[in-house]
């Protein structure tokens, strides 16, 4: 589990400033975060005789006899940037509720605009749910939606080709699951619903046919026609994830202006991860992402890879 550090309470940057005045500091807070305090040997476990050596930058075991430090095996690791840099960008990700641009972040922290590129993407793998989560459950609302410029081209039900497509669920109170899916079929509608909500949930659809037959799948089955104007029938609607793609919709728009199909992924769980934080003051929210800064994503496997 993803271990949230609560303290401090830093509300803005001039508090993010206060607390972390220097790269000792950010070392500390990040050793406390994520070994509790006691260092652990990245190459083989060990806890026992862990050396401090160059000022506390490095550290060596005394079993293997291997360096180490407190970045590999994180989101930081092979990074030259100093961890104030990364702290900074960190807090205002996930604090600003439709997020930051690379060009903007660039200025702000006074890096390349690659640069602030890889930072945010490698800060949305830590926003990543992963298969750990369970499943939806209760009332769920579900949708698909269509995310790029505009049309050229049309399929025989009429969808845009060149767009990429974004698929979702939202418990109702409870916490959303987003994902890109290649298509609008049944068959692949279907599988995303099976994998993310629960068999004995209450979903809720609007009228397209590539729902059609979740009610033998499911408690129950509310469907909304959305193709006669209708919205809201008693308990029936599909407006809280309609919502939510309104928010992606306008950070798109008016903060990443482009997202390439290739990475639509990585802001969908960079805004699903801000969504189902929501209740959560901006210090709780950057010290989880902070528990949860495990991974690594090389600027070759981001620029290579589909996924």
């Amino acid at each position: 589990m993803k271990k949230t550090i609560k303290e401090p309470k830093i509300n803005n940057l001039m508090d993010l400033l206060k607390r972390f005045p220097n790269e000792e500091a950010c070392r500390e807070f990040l050793e406390q975060s994520r070994w509790n305090g006691k260092p652990i040997c990245f190459h083989c476990g060990h806890t026992e005789k862990i050396y401090r050596i160059q000022n506390g930058k490095l550290y060596k075991c005394g079993k293997c006899r291997k360096p180490f430090s407190i970045k590999m095996g994180t989101i930081f690791e092979d990074s030259a940037l100093p961890l104030q840099k990364w702290f900074h960008a960190m807090f205002v990700v996930s604090a600003h509720k439709k997020g930051i641009s690379s060009c903007q972040l660039a200025k702000d922290i006074s890096v390349r605009q690659a640069t602030a590129w890889h930072m945010l993407h490698r800060i949305r793998l830590t926003m990543s749910t992963g298969s750990f989560e369970k499943p939806l459950n209760g009332i769920v609302e579900i949708d698909e939606t269509f995310i790029g410029g505009k049309p050229r081209r049309f399929g025989k039900r009429g969808f845009p080709h060149d767009k990429a497509i974004a698929f979702g669920a939202i418990q109702r109170n409870g916490k959303a699951r987003i994902q890109t899916i290649p298509d609008t079929k049944g068959d692949t509608l279907k599988s995303a619903v099976r994998e993310i909500v629960s068999p004995d949930s209450i979903v809720m659809t609007d009228n397209y046919k590539g729902y059609a037959g979740l009610d033998k799948e499911y408690k129950e089955h509310g469907v909304i026609s959305h193709s006669t104007h209708q919205y809201v029938n008693g308990i029936i609607h599909t407006n809280t994830i309609e919502g939510f793609w309104s928010l992606l919709k306008r950070g798109i728009v008016g903060i990443y202006h482009h997202t390439s199909k290739k990475h639509l992924h990585r802001y969908c769980e960079e805004f699903e991860y801000r969504y189902n934080s929501r209740k959560l003051v901006d210090s709780d929210r950057f010290g989880m992402l902070l528990g949860a800064c495990n991974g690594r994503l090389t600027y070759k496997n981001l620029i290579h890879s589909s996924k």
